[in-house]
Protein backbone atom coordinates (compact mmCIF):
# COMPACT_ATOMS: atom_id res chain seq x y z
CA UNK A 1 0.00 0.00 0.00
CA UNK A 2 1.14 3.33 -0.93
CA UNK A 3 1.00 6.03 2.21
CA UNK A 4 -0.33 9.65 0.70
CA UNK A 5 1.93 11.93 2.66
CA UNK A 6 1.96 15.63 3.52
CA UNK A 7 5.63 17.23 4.22
CA UNK A 8 5.16 20.07 6.58
CA UNK A 9 8.54 21.85 6.95
CA UNK A 10 10.45 25.71 6.54
CA UNK A 11 13.41 24.39 4.94
CA UNK A 12 13.45 23.29 1.69
CA UNK A 13 16.68 21.71 1.46
CA UNK A 14 15.77 19.47 4.06
CA UNK A 15 12.01 18.61 2.40
CA UNK A 16 13.69 17.74 -0.95
CA UNK A 17 16.45 15.61 1.13
CA UNK A 18 13.07 14.14 2.58
CA UNK A 19 11.40 13.39 -0.61
CA UNK A 20 14.47 11.94 -2.36
CA UNK A 21 15.10 9.63 0.70
CA UNK A 22 11.33 8.09 1.14
CA UNK A 23 10.45 4.43 0.16
CA UNK A 24 8.01 3.72 -2.33
CA UNK A 25 5.12 3.41 0.10
CA UNK A 26 5.36 6.86 0.50
CA UNK A 27 3.72 9.42 -1.66
CA UNK A 28 4.66 12.94 -0.95
CA UNK A 29 0.81 14.82 -2.46
CA UNK A 30 1.95 17.93 -0.96
CA UNK A 31 4.25 20.44 1.22
CA UNK A 32 3.92 23.63 3.26
CA UNK A 33 6.29 25.52 4.98
CA UNK A 34 3.97 27.12 7.51
CA UNK A 35 0.87 27.25 9.73
CA UNK A 36 -1.03 29.61 7.92
CA UNK A 37 -0.33 27.36 4.87
CA UNK A 38 -0.27 24.12 5.94
CA UNK A 39 -3.60 24.11 7.68
CA UNK A 40 -5.90 24.65 4.29
CA UNK A 41 -3.44 21.97 2.12
CA UNK A 42 -3.86 19.38 4.61
CA UNK A 43 -7.60 19.55 4.94
CA UNK A 44 -7.96 19.79 0.80
CA UNK A 45 -5.78 16.57 0.57
CA UNK A 46 -7.09 14.30 3.57
CA UNK A 47 -3.26 12.53 3.34
CA UNK A 48 -3.17 9.52 5.33
CA UNK A 49 0.05 11.30 7.43
CA UNK A 50 1.24 14.66 8.11
CA UNK A 51 5.24 14.61 8.80
CA UNK A 52 5.18 18.06 10.53
CA UNK A 53 8.05 20.18 12.26
CA UNK A 54 7.03 21.70 15.55
CA UNK A 55 8.90 25.19 14.91
CA UNK A 56 7.84 26.98 12.36
CA UNK A 57 7.63 30.58 11.52
CA UNK A 58 4.63 31.30 12.14
CA UNK A 59 3.27 29.16 14.71
CA UNK A 60 3.74 25.14 16.13
CA UNK A 61 3.23 22.06 14.75
CA UNK A 62 0.25 21.70 17.83
CA UNK A 63 -1.48 24.35 16.19
CA UNK A 64 -1.66 22.53 13.04
CA UNK A 65 -3.36 19.54 14.78
CA UNK A 66 -5.56 21.61 16.51
CA UNK A 67 -6.90 23.19 13.58
CA UNK A 68 -6.86 20.02 11.03
CA UNK A 69 -7.90 17.28 13.48
CA UNK A 70 -11.50 18.21 14.09
CA UNK A 71 -12.52 18.37 10.43
CA UNK A 72 -9.57 15.29 9.73
CA UNK A 73 -10.04 12.69 12.30
CA UNK A 74 -8.62 10.04 10.10
CA UNK A 75 -5.33 12.43 9.52
CA UNK A 76 -2.53 10.93 11.49
CA UNK A 77 0.20 13.29 12.47
CA UNK A 78 4.24 12.61 13.08
CA UNK A 79 6.40 14.97 14.12
CA UNK A 80 9.83 14.62 12.67
CA UNK A 81 11.94 17.43 14.17
CA UNK A 82 15.30 19.01 15.61
CA UNK A 83 14.28 19.51 18.47
CA UNK A 84 14.29 16.95 21.19
CA UNK A 85 13.11 19.02 24.03
CA UNK A 86 10.17 17.50 25.94
CA UNK A 87 7.83 20.33 26.10
CA UNK A 88 7.93 20.45 22.76
CA UNK A 89 7.20 16.12 22.65
CA UNK A 90 4.52 16.23 25.10
CA UNK A 91 2.88 19.49 23.26
CA UNK A 92 2.39 17.68 20.03
CA UNK A 93 1.44 14.18 21.48
CA UNK A 94 -1.70 16.42 23.76
CA UNK A 95 -2.29 17.76 20.52
CA UNK A 96 -2.67 14.13 18.98
CA UNK A 97 0.25 13.40 16.92
CA UNK A 98 0.68 9.90 16.71
CA UNK A 99 4.60 9.91 17.19
CA UNK A 100 7.66 11.98 17.65
CA UNK A 101 11.24 11.21 15.77
CA UNK A 102 14.29 13.28 15.80
CA UNK A 103 15.69 14.59 12.45
CA UNK A 104 18.53 12.60 12.71
CA UNK A 105 16.43 9.45 11.83
CA UNK A 106 17.19 6.73 9.01
CA UNK A 107 15.34 7.01 5.95
CA UNK A 108 14.38 3.68 5.50
CA UNK A 109 13.65 4.32 9.88
CA UNK A 110 11.42 6.92 8.61
CA UNK A 111 9.35 5.25 6.31
CA UNK A 112 8.63 2.44 8.60
CA UNK A 113 7.27 4.60 11.14
CA UNK A 114 4.81 6.41 8.26
CA UNK A 115 3.66 3.24 7.34
CA UNK A 116 3.36 2.69 11.26
CA UNK A 117 1.21 5.66 12.23
CA UNK A 118 -0.65 5.19 9.08
CA UNK A 119 -1.84 2.19 10.37
CA UNK A 120 -2.47 3.92 13.97
CA UNK A 121 0.81 2.44 16.03
CA UNK A 122 2.13 4.89 18.01
CA UNK A 123 5.99 5.45 17.32
CA UNK A 124 8.74 7.43 19.35
CA UNK A 125 13.08 7.70 19.17
CA UNK A 126 13.85 5.56 21.94
CA UNK A 127 14.68 8.90 24.39
CA UNK A 128 11.32 10.99 23.68
CA UNK A 129 9.61 7.70 24.39
CA UNK A 130 10.61 8.39 28.27
CA UNK A 131 8.95 11.77 28.32
CA UNK A 132 5.92 10.72 27.12
CA UNK A 133 5.94 7.98 30.21
CA UNK A 134 7.56 10.56 32.50
CA UNK A 135 4.39 12.47 31.69
CA UNK A 136 2.01 10.26 32.28
CA UNK A 137 3.69 9.62 35.55
CA UNK A 138 3.79 12.76 36.83
CA UNK A 139 -0.37 13.11 36.09
CA UNK A 140 -0.06 14.64 32.78
CA UNK A 141 -3.36 13.98 31.49
CA UNK A 142 -2.87 12.86 27.60
CA UNK A 143 -6.02 11.50 26.94
CA UNK A 144 -9.87 12.04 28.31
CA UNK A 145 -10.69 8.69 30.23
CA UNK A 146 -10.08 5.67 31.33
CA UNK A 147 -12.51 4.03 29.17
CA UNK A 148 -11.46 6.20 26.30
CA UNK A 149 -8.13 4.64 26.81
CA UNK A 150 -9.88 0.96 26.27
CA UNK A 151 -10.36 2.34 22.87
CA UNK A 152 -7.76 1.79 20.04
CA UNK A 153 -6.72 4.70 17.62
CA UNK A 154 -9.07 3.39 15.16
CA UNK A 155 -11.95 2.98 17.01
CA UNK A 156 -11.28 6.58 18.64
CA UNK A 157 -11.81 7.72 14.71
CA UNK A 158 -14.57 5.73 14.30
CA UNK A 159 -16.25 7.35 17.28
CA UNK A 160 -15.45 10.75 16.17
CA UNK A 161 -16.70 11.02 13.32
CA UNK A 162 -20.09 9.15 14.43
CA UNK A 163 -20.43 11.57 16.83
CA UNK A 164 -19.56 14.24 14.17
CA UNK A 165 -22.99 12.63 11.92
CA UNK A 166 -21.32 10.94 9.43
CA UNK A 167 -22.98 7.65 8.24
CA UNK A 168 -21.03 4.76 7.63
CA UNK A 169 -20.78 4.78 4.19
CA UNK A 170 -19.07 8.41 4.99
CA UNK A 171 -16.78 7.30 7.33
CA UNK A 172 -15.46 4.05 5.65
CA UNK A 173 -14.55 6.55 2.32
CA UNK A 174 -12.71 8.50 4.56
CA UNK A 175 -10.89 5.77 6.95
CA UNK A 176 -10.14 4.00 3.43
CA UNK A 177 -12.31 0.92 5.33
CA UNK A 178 -15.27 -1.39 4.01
CA UNK A 179 -18.96 -0.64 5.73
CA UNK A 180 -18.58 -3.70 7.27
CA UNK A 181 -15.72 -2.98 9.09
CA UNK A 182 -16.47 -0.03 10.26
CA UNK A 183 -19.71 -1.66 11.75
CA UNK A 184 -17.39 -3.55 13.31
CA UNK A 185 -15.43 -0.71 15.17
CA UNK A 186 -18.77 0.76 16.46
CA UNK A 187 -20.00 -2.40 17.75
CA UNK A 188 -16.88 -2.56 19.49
CA UNK A 189 -16.82 0.49 21.03
CA UNK A 190 -20.57 0.31 22.02
CA UNK A 191 -19.72 -2.56 23.60
CA UNK A 192 -16.20 -1.22 25.59
CA UNK A 193 -18.13 1.96 26.57
CA UNK A 194 -21.48 0.18 27.39
CA UNK A 195 -23.37 2.11 25.39
CA UNK A 196 -26.45 1.20 22.82
CA UNK A 197 -27.06 3.51 19.87
CA UNK A 198 -25.33 6.73 18.31
CA UNK A 199 -27.08 8.95 20.12
CA UNK A 200 -25.43 7.91 23.26
CA UNK A 201 -22.08 7.18 21.35
CA UNK A 202 -22.28 11.26 20.40
CA UNK A 203 -23.32 12.45 23.87
CA UNK A 204 -20.39 10.49 25.03
CA UNK A 205 -17.95 11.68 22.63
CA UNK A 206 -19.30 15.44 23.54
CA UNK A 207 -18.77 15.21 27.66
CA UNK A 208 -15.48 14.00 27.00
CA UNK A 209 -14.78 16.84 24.39
CA UNK A 210 -13.93 14.82 21.51
CA UNK A 211 -15.96 16.87 19.19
Amino acid sequence: MTWRVVLVDDHGLFLAGVRSELGDSVEVVGEAATVADAVPLIKQLDPDVVLLDVHLPDGKGDAIINAVAPERPGVKFLALSVSDAAEDVIAVIRAGARGYVTKTIAADELTAAIGRVAQGDAVFSPRLAGFVLDAFRAGDRLTSSAELDELTPREREVLQLIARGYMYKEIAARLHLSVKTVESHVSSVLRKLQLSTRHELTRWATQHRLV
